[in-house]
């Protein structure tokens, strides 16, 4: 019997020994897709090794669905290619856009959330799930300053494209913790007004100060351990929704493996603990 997954880990090819021979309960693994779009050869070659060692979760960060322009049809194909190869437990993309007029910019960008922009964004996640013949998971985003022309609040406009779509959601504490203090707004009430029902996924991250703006920027940098403030808002938000698949992030400043797979082990222990107390399945 195939145990539930609990904590996982995105992944580094530098902690690929570490990685297979692993047997932590519940530990997966994501990947960014965009780094094995190939027809084969030695990144796929180490990623079914990975799959047959653990679960996966294929996170995407180029597909730029809240673009003006159409999705990119032979990047669709590649990614639905991959998604037969691995079989994924999750696969999610970001509520942005990071491409304009043949560019991919190296940035997960901000938009007017209008019902324009709530229309094209639900055709394109309509035409991601029909490549990939499954449903995906939308990312809230971090913010770093205001943009005027809003008509929707963000939990309003992601819940109604559940709605239209049938997406489910990746809540990242993360964002959200960085986007309350950048923009001012209670970071509780955002987690308590989050629809329970469509999250699939969670992230946690670490964050650091602008080098700048100091405290009065916080940058969603992917290069520290979890703060102490998104712990408490993560047990926070599963003491409300429940126990959800939980990975812990890091792109910048890799430590060991041990390391990570000791925040790892902390989010599964906080999972754990919830299970005990309601009696209920991790």
């Amino acid at each position: 019997m195939t145990s539930p997954l609990l904590a996982g880990l995105g992944f580094k090819p530098e902690h690929v020994d570490e990685a297979l021979a692993c047997t932590a309960a519940g530990l997966w693994f994501e990947v960014h897709a965009e780094n094995y779009l190939v027809p084969g050869g030695p990144r796929l070659r180490l990623l079914d090794a990975l799959r047959g060692a653990h679960p996966l979760s294929l996170h995407g960060v180029s597909l730029s669905l809240a673009g003006a322009a159409p999705l990119d049809t032979a990047h669709l194909a590649r990614l639905a290619a991959l998604v037969r190869r691995v079989e994924p437990a999750l696969v999610s993309e970001h509520l942005a856009w990071s491409a304009w007029d043949g560019m991919h910019l190296p940035d997960l960008l901000p938009f007017p959330r209008s019902d324009e922009a709530l229309r094209r964004i639900a055709s394109h996640i309509d035409q991601l799930q029909s490549a990939l013949g499954r449903t995906i998971a939308i990312e809230n985003p971090s913010h770093y300053l205001r943009i005027d022309g809003h008509a929707w609040d963000e939990i309003g406009f992601l819940r109604e494209l559940v709605r239209r779509t049938g997406c489910t959601l990746l809540l990242d504490v993360n964002n959200v913790f960085v986007s309350s203090r950048n923009l001012a707004f209670d970071a509780r009430a955002y987690l308590d007004a989050f629809p329970a029902d469509s999250i699939v996924e969670v992230h946690l991250a670490g964050h650091t100060a602008d080098a700048v703006h100091g405290e009065a920027l916080l940058i969603d940098s992917h290069d520290a351990p979890v703060a102490p403030d998104v712990w408490r808002l993560y047990r926070h938000l599963i003491e409300r929704v429940g126990a959800r698949p939980t990975l812990i992030e890091r792109d910048g400043n890799l430590p060991a493996f041990e390391v990570l797979l000791a925040e790892g082990a902390q989010a599964a222990a906080e999972l754990r603990r919830l299970a005990e107390t309601c009696g209920c399945a991790p």
